[in-house]
This record gives C-alpha cells, structure tokens and sequence, in this order.
C-alpha cells in the first residue's frame, strides 16, 4: 500500500482499492487509520471543508445552519468551559439532549478534554438516571432543558460523583447550582490542535449503555480506535464517489449506536451535513424538506411509511390495484439491476415504471436523492426490503449491535431480502458450533464497563464476540439470522419456534396489523398479541363503512377479526403445524418507542410485553 493517500490528511496510508470483499482484513483498515482518534478526524475534516455546512435546525419557518468552521469554534469554546469545571483525561460526562445541534458540540468538546461522553435516553427515570450515573461515575452531566433537570434534581443527592450540573436551555426561572450551555461558550477557545495531542486510540471515545430488556443495563465501552475502525469500515461499504456533503437527517436517540455512529460519528469523518431532528415523530416532514442522500431508519419508520403510501392508493382501488400490479414487475427487475443483471427490456420496463407511477411517490416521500437507505436495530420483512428497491428506494438491512460500534454483516447496495447481507469490510464472521453468530474485528468493543464476567461471556478467548442471534450462511456468504438466541420458545411439547419469524410473517401477510409479538413459552401451543395499524385500519374501515369511536372499538369488531384471523390462516401457511399461531388477541393501542413493550429502536421488550398483557395472555390459553 505504499505511496497511496488516506481520505484523512493525518499520514496514515490507504489504498483506493480497499474494496468490501473478504480480502480486506481487520488489519488492514486498522493500518489505514492507526493513531486516529475521534478528535483527529474531526480536526481533519474541519481543515478539509471548513465552509461546508456541518449541521442544520429548525428555526421557525427557516434554518440554521453551523459550517464546519463554525461548529470547531464552538467546540474550542466548550472544551475550555468544560475544563473550567474541571473536566480532564480519564472523566466521564453524562448527555440528555434530543437530536440537536449543541449535542454535537458538547460531545466533541468532552473528548477534547480526554475524558469519555456518555449520552442516556431521554425517557430515563430518575431511578435509571441515578443507576447510570452511578454506575459510569460521571462527574459532570448536561442536560437540555428544565424538564431534564427536574428528572435529574430528583436523585441529585444520590449522586456523589457528579460534581456540577448544566443545562442547554435554562427553565425561565432559573436554576440554583446549574451552569448553562451559555457558560461553557463564554470562554475564549481551546487550542484544539494541543488538546487533541492528549489523547489516545485506546481512549473511550463513549460508553453505549444497552436498552436493559435482558437485565440491568451494561455499559458497552468502544474506544477511540473502535470508531476509526468503523468509520473505514463504512466507508468502504458504501462506496460513494464522494461524501462530504451528503444530507442525513438525525432523529434517532443519541444514546443508541446506531445514531451515534451514523449522524455523529460520520459525520465527524466524512463531512456529512446533518440536519437534527428532536422528535421522531416529525420525520415525515423533515424528510419532504431536506430530500436526505443518507439514511437510516428502524424497520417500524420504513412500515410506516409504506402504510402511508398504501392508505393513500386505498382512495382509489383501481390505482392501488395497478400500483401493486407494477411493485410486483419491478420487484425482480430492481434486484437484477443492482446485480447488473437486467436486461434492455427489463430496464426500459423500470424506466416506464418509474415514470408512470414510482418517482411520483419517492418525492411524495421525500426519498427521491438517496444514494443509501438502512435498515437495522431489528429484522425487516424480505417482502418490504423488495418493496422499497421495487420503488426505486436503495434499501438495505444491516445488522450489529452496540458490541460491535453497529455493523457486523452489510451489502449497501448487492442486496438479498430475506438476509443481512454478507460480513462487512474487515470483519471476519463466522457461525459457531450451535450456529451462533460470531464476529471479530476493529469493530469489537472494548468490554462491558466494571462487569468483567459480562465481558467474559461476549468475548472469548480468541477475541470473538458471541452475538447471541442464530444464523445460517448461504452460498455466497450472505448471512440469514433464524432468531436470538434467548428468545427461541420452547413449547410446553419441547419444540423450539422462532417468534420473529411468525412476527414478520403476520406483520408481510396481515396490513392492518402494525405489530406482532408472538408467545409460546412452556406453553401447550404459539399464540400471539397484535396491534392495529393506526394508519391502516381507518382507511379499512372507511372503505367496509365500519363506524368506531376508538381504535380499541375497532379491534372488537367481528369484521376485523375476521379480516385478521383470514390473513393470519395466510401467513402461517408456510409453517408447520407445531409452530403455527393458533390464537391470537387483538389490540387497538399502538406500541411506541421507549415504553416499557419496545426500545427506543422499537425492539420488542417481550418480559414487558408478558407482564403488562398478561390476563390477555392467559385468557388465550383457558
């Protein structure tokens, strides 16, 4: 690889023909990006494009925009703030702040100061506050706003470690003892150059606390080194052209790995420009507006959308049923193309398609300039993941974990619905003598934070990370995961059953059905609990002239169930008799992110699920 430049002026070589194929390896990328840290790469991109726009926010009916210039002042200024309050090498400081500009400052500007940024959710209780805080010995935490503080106020006294207290927006009243975000800013800035000489790859750059559905949280610890590895990595399954630039719109919890590494840490290496997004819930429209070229989502964002587009065709039937005649003969058409195996014909027939009918609803969506869409946190339907590219949407599935910064397996645009693609630029994966999943690479964590019989558990020996997820490999190295595995059900009979499989397949074969979570435990046969499609059900109804003051009310109604039990009969067609729903109940309420039944990624919590339906579960099985 000599005399070859990296895409990061910081005289570490790379070659260009690093390509996602097995014959990168893990130590070939760590070559590439040896002696980076967090904060190098991001001094390098800032003297790369220190005029390109960095990130971007609402502001009433317009934007705000901070260049890469500006945003580094920022940082200087908060780096000096932070080592004001006593802030330096080897000290943790804790984040709660939605998706927005300052939380990419202050991230930053901690890891100037050699010590680790820790962000928590924003549904933290003040029990899980004081358990996280404890637990990382934060020394310092900030906060968005007086609500946060209040939840924060709550266990302050429970909290010895944390020497100071800060906040982004202060409540109009003010707040005893509580610095601002204003404070850290008012000092004259960092020399960032000097600060970045402190620290070291082996550094933690965070501590990713995991969503706590198998147990307490543990504290996921991923170096300085972890995320340079990653960010190559990414980079060479990507494969733009160019990145500096590209749009992505940041919505997700910056306390998940996947955001984190997306929006934040992408950025800081790529030059992305990021627009923030503070509640999920406006997606749709930041979407229309800021047309992303990058961007990931949970399965549950992309369903929600493709309800959408099918409650909007349900006004017509006829267009619906021409729409759906069309997804069906651009399904293989889309995948042969990314191959590079269509035909003349059959890409004149896309390009009709397309004109016809497709592109009209990419720009509705505002997916029309992607060059990337992902999936990940949780298994997609194969049928969806085809839907999308039959629409002329790049979607593909990833699959990770916090472990692992996020990628394990990945083919960004080589897709197979129905699998996670093959194993990722210098990741070696491999299935272990059960079939489990393992990986190991640069992108391995570091361990569990103070729970080294945790870390023992996920890593063996040999440095490879136990998954927990069962998978097969097919011929072309493209992994397929049948389940996790402490989730199989067993079977009062003893078989074992996979649930997201059944969950899939009635959420692919059932349109009224939003969510599905299966049950079966030590029980005599599969059951399972579904919710009504919030987007759906009301078209539904409307066009089988069904009155109904509630969702709850419409899901008692015998039309509906009969709709639902015909489809269920469909979906379970493919399964054997042992593995097959044999009941199911009926909800009117929409599961939501960060509850106590789904993450803030929308992973079924399924021991929250069994305690809060439990009567409905039991009634299933009397």
């Amino acid at each position: 690889m000599d005399g070859l430049t990296s895409p990061y002026p910081l005289g570490a070589t790379v070659t260009e023909q690093l390509a996602p194929t097995p014959t990168v390896t893990s130590a070939d990328i760590a070559r590439v990006v040896e002696g980076h840290t967090v904060a190098r790469q991001f001094l390098a991109t800032v003297a790369r494009t220190p005029a390109a726009p960095a990130l971007r926010r609402r502001d009433g009916d317009g934007w705000v925009s901070w260049t890469y210039g500006e945003l580094a002042e920022r940082v200087a200024r908060a780096t000096a703030g932070f080592r004001a309050l006593g802030v330096g090498p080897g000290d943790r400081v804790v984040l709660m702040l939605r998706n927005r500009p300052e939380f990419h400052v202050l991230d930053l500007a901690v890891l100037f100061c050699g010590a680790t940024p820790i962000s928590i959710y924003n549904s933290s209780s003040p029990d899980q506050i004081a358990y996280l805080v404890g637990h990382s010995n934060a020394c310092v935490g900030v906060v968005e706003d007086g609500r946060f503080l209040e939840q924060f106020g709550v266990v302050r006294h429970e909290l010895p470690t944390l020497r100071a207290l800060g906040v982004v927006d202060p409540p109009a009243a003010g707040a005893a003892d509580v610095f601002t975000y204003d404070d850290l800013l008012a000092h004259d800035p960092a020399d960032l150059d000097q600060a970045a000489e402190v620290g070291s790859p082996d550094d933690l750059a965070t501590v990713i606390y995991t969503s706590g559905t198998t147990g307490p949280p543990k504290g996921v610890m991923i170096s300085n080194a972890n995320v340079c590895w990653t960010n190559e990595c990414l980079r060479l399954a990507l494969q733009f052209d160019t990145y500096e630039g590209k749009r992505m719109v940041s919505y997700l919890p910056m306390a998940h790995i996947a955001e984190r590494m997306n929006s934040h840490y992408q950025m800081v290496a790529f030059g992305y420009e990021v627009i923030t997004c503070p509640e999920p819930g406006q997606l749709a429209a930041y979407l229309r507006d800021v047309r992303p070229q990058v961007m990931f989502g949970v399965p549950r964002v992309y369903e929600k959308m493709y309800a959408g587009v099918s409650a909007g065709l349900a006004a017509s039937p006829e267009n619906a049923v021409k729409f759906a005649e069309g997804i069906e003969l651009a399904t293989p058409i889309s995948l042969r193309r990314a191959w590079g195996e269509a035909t003349p014909e059959e890409l004149a027939t896309a390009e009709f398609l397309d004109d016809l009918a497709f592109r009209g609803t990419r720009e509705a969506l505002g997916l029309d300039q992607l060059d990337a869409a992902i999936s990940g946190a949780a298994p997609i339907p194969a049928d969806l993941l085809a839907w999308f590219n039959a629409l002329g949407v790049p979607l593909s599935e990833i699959y990770g974990m916090s472990e692992s910064c996020g990628p394990i397996t990945w083919a960004a645009h080589l897709i197979k619905p129905g699998t996670v693609g093959p194993a990722v630029p210098g990741c070696e994966v491999a299935l272990d003598f059960d079939g489990e999943v393992i990986c190991r690479g640069g992108n391995v964590f570091v361990g569990y934070l103070d729970d080294p019989e945790k870390t023992a558990e996920a890593l063996d020996a040999d440095g490879w990370l136990h998954t927990g997820d069962i998978g097969e490999f097919d011929d072309e190295g493209y992994l397929r995961i049948v389940d996790r595995k402490k989730e199989l059900i067993i079977t009062a009979g003893g078989k074992n059953v996979s649930p997201a499989n059944l969950e899939a397949a009635i959420k692919s074969a059932v349109p009224l059905v939003g969510q599905a979570c299966a049950i079966g435990d030590d029980r005599p046969f599969i059951s399972a609990l579904l919710t009504l499609d919030p987007d759906v059900a009301p078209v539904w109804a409307a066009q089988h002239d069904l009155t109904y003051a509630t969702l709850d009310e419409l899901a008692d109604r015998a039309e509906v169930r009969d709709e639902v039990q015909r489809g269920v009969d469909t979906a379970m067609a493919e399964f054997n008799n042992a593995e097959r729903v044999k009941r199911f109940t009926l909800l009117g309420e929409e599961w939501l992110p960060d509850s106590e039944v789904l993450t803030p990624t929308s992973k079924l919590k399924r021991r929250g699920i069994n305690s809060r339906y439990a009567n409905e579960i039991d009634a299933m099985y009397r």
